[in-house]
């Protein structure tokens, strides 16, 4: 029985301790935040959890066997390096750090303690993504030609960290999922019009090897709320809402260039009308699903495809759109070593206040 212990319980560490609770082969133990009015909340909730104010406290108790951070983004790198030296296995929410560098400091403890590194992208363990991984490698859809998405409401505004850093993680995630690959450069460009240097609206393009993109946008401050996701292949097309009750929409459709001729007058370019369907998905709640492959990779000593080196890929696109961002969008290739860090720490301290 892995004993669990939830280090944070504000806006998602509740559902964290909700669905490890669940989970028949592990306990929650305790609970750690600084609020004793939270701790009051889930302790009332959850009979039998431990509080804990202090995070010194809790890796000094001997009452958990591996922690789950979901801190604000500022504070994961120390806690999760801490939370490896007492020799615990680590979950952390995305991202799984502020700059690349931390997250291989992370990677490389993880290796050398050999204790699960997992990061919280949740959409990697939700039955449409999976299957829409299964659709690209089953060659279904053809040669990918591009992903694009849209991550849009209107709020909720955050002042801790931009819309990049808030809600572009879980697309950048899920496009590298589904391609297989990590991007050779990356631009971004973005408007902050509620707070100085915390961007509301952002525009990111992935430039992946073999010819394809990936572009995400995302932004609080739309009138609609949106969650699509679109994979286009050279055979068909693939839509996922997340929004919509059939998740996942199959699109035989697509463009058939002729033969070369040297005959102008014939139509060089043809479209294709097909029919579209629904896959049927096994629906099941993915941060349950998560939280049970977490407990799984450290029972059987698997490595989760959402381990520490996922996270690390995941932070340097977010790491290089960044320091795009601040060039006015200036393409920024993840191949060469970032010249310097993307943000200095008196932004740090703007962008990752709690």
């Amino acid at each position: 029985m892995i004993r669990i212990g939830i280090v944070g319980l504000g806006y998602w560490g509740p559902n964290l301790v909700r669905c490890f609770s669940e989970l028949e082969n592990c306990k929650v133990t305790a609970v750690c935040d600084q609020s004793h009015d939270q701790l009051l909340r889930i302790t009332n909730r959850f009979p039998g959890v431990h509080p804990v104010e202090n995070f010194e406290t809790l890796l000094d108790c001997d009452m958990v066997d591996a922690v789950v951070i979901a801190t604000p983004t500022s504070t994961h790198y120390k806690l999760a390096r801490k939370a490896l030296e007492h020799d615990l296995h680590v979950f952390v929410e995305k991202p799984l750090a502020r700059t690349s560098d931390e997250c291989r400091k992370l990677v490389d403890l993880a290796n050398e303690r050999n204790r699960v590194l997992f990061v919280g992208h949740v959409f990697l363990h939700s039955a449409p993504v999976l299957k829409l991984r299964e659709l690209v490698q089953s060659g279904e859809l053809g040669s990918i030609n591009y992903i694009s998405s849209r991550r849009l409401n209107l709020g909720p505004v955050r002042k801790d960290v931009s819309a990049l850093f808030d809600l572009a993680p879980h697309d950048i995630s899920m496009m590298l999922f589904l391609l297989g690959q990590t991007p050779e450069s990356v631009t971004c460009s973005g408007l902050a019009h509620l707070n100085p240097g915390v961007h509301d609206v952002c525009n990111l393009t992935m430039q992946f090897a073999g010819n394809k993109i990936g572009m995400v946008h995302v932004s609080w401050l739309d009138p609609r709320k949106e969650r699509v996701l679109t994979v286009v292949g050279d055979k068909k097309m693939a839509v996922y809402d997340d929004l919509e009750q059939e998740k996942i929409k199959i699109y035989d459709k697509g463009i058939d260039t002729a033969p070369p001729s040297t005959d102008f007058a014939e139509f060089q370019i043809s479209y294709r009308y097909g029919g579209s369907y629904s896959p049927w998905v096994q629906e099941k709640e993915p941060l349950k699903a998560e939280c049970s492959d977490f407990i799984r990779c450290i029972d059987d000593g698997d490595v989760p495809h959402t381990d520490g080196e996922n996270g690390f890929q995941v932070t340097q696109v977010l790491e290089a759109a960044h320091k795009s961002l601040m060039q006015g969008g200036y393409p920024v290739r993840l191949s060469a070593p970032l010249s310097a860090p993307f943000i200095d720490a008196h932004v740090a301290e703007v962008l990752f206040e709690k």
